[in-house]
């Protein structure tokens, strides 16, 4: 008897913010589209990520807001942080997905934006 598992791809997008960081931090670090590359190699597999890089900071019904550190090659025992919102709706299967908002370096800035947080759980009409 031969069972065969369906893998699920996740579908990963970017807000207009998110796409304005990366594109201003890869100018400075040569290596953030394959490290990016990399993370999401990693989220496929466990969205919520695991260990102590990974931090649920907000949950409200099936999406959760997730920072993490940010591995980049191009610095050396430095890194980044990301924001990211993973939507988990077992109900519409096309809903299950990643979506960036956030990427920063930590020895510029040294929280995430909760603004930002907040208006992309509005802009979903997430409660």
């Amino acid at each position: 008897m031969i069972i065969q598992l369906e893998i699920m791809r996740m579908n990963f997008n970017g807000t207009a913010d998110f796409k304005k960081d990366f594109k201003k931090l890869s100018k400075k670090f040569r290596t953030l589209n394959a490290d990016l590359a990399e993370f999401k190699k990693i989220l496929n597999e466990v969205p919520l990520g695991i260990g102590r890089h990974f931090n649920v900071i907000t949950k409200r019904g099936s999406v959760y807001i997730i920072k993490a550190r940010f591995f980049c090659r191009s610095l050396k025992k430095k890194d980044l942080r990301i924001i990211y919102a993973y939507i988990e709706d077992h109900q519409i299967i096309a809903m299950i997905g990643i979506e960036f908002i956030e990427l920063y370096f930590k020895g510029d800035k040294r929280n995430e934006d909760r603004r930002r947080i907040k208006e992309y759980l509005e802009s979903k009409r997430i409660t």
